[in-house]
């Protein structure tokens, strides 16, 4: 599984009202979650973004409540895959439920620069910023996630078994 988009970066310790601000927590229809990601630290990130960039942030990635929300925003905002130097441990688990790619490479994160252009290979766990021609390595995922990510979500993966 490959991608690559333009890369969009922020900070260390992003929470998750952040990522979704808590006024919009009274819905969980993607499109609307879409419509505010980043707003309160990126108004334009919305508009912004398009299908298959990348998000890169600092240490904590995600940090603060254990909703869905933030990475299903995320997600339906078009991002492929999410890079940081760490995420916050229920963020991980909630992403990988709903099949959002996230790696930790703490060298990718703090090298990437915003508008570079990255590729990412989930089955291999090569980062390369094609702007400045760097190539970094993630863990890459196994096979079993690799399934859950193409299923869509662990709900699907399951659903299929």
């Amino acid at each position: 599984m490959k991608t690559q988009g333009t890369a969009h970066k922020y900070g260390d310790n992003v929470d998750t009202d952040v990522i979704i601000p808590a006024r919009y927590l009274n819905t969980s229809e993607a499109s609307e979650l879409a419509a505010h990601c980043m707003e309160d630290v990126d108004a334009a990130f919305a508009a912004r973004v398009q299908s298959g960039d990348i998000l890169v942030g600092g240490r904590n990635f995600g940090c603060g409540s254990s909703r869905e929300h933030a990475p299903l925003a995320i997600k339906a905002s078009g991002v492929a895959c999410v890079i940081a130097e760490s995420f916050a441990r229920i963020f991980y688990r909630n992403a990988l439920n709903i099949a959002l790619p996230i790696l930790e490479c703490p060298a990718a994160a703090r090298a990437i620069s915003a508008g570079d252009e990255v590729s990412v290979d989930l089955e291999t766990g090569e980062i390369v910023d094609k702007t400045t021609g760097q190539t970094f390595a993630a863990e890459p995922f196994p096979p079993f996630m690799l399934e859950l990510i193409a299923a869509g979500g662990l709900a699907n993966y399951l659903s299929n078994r």
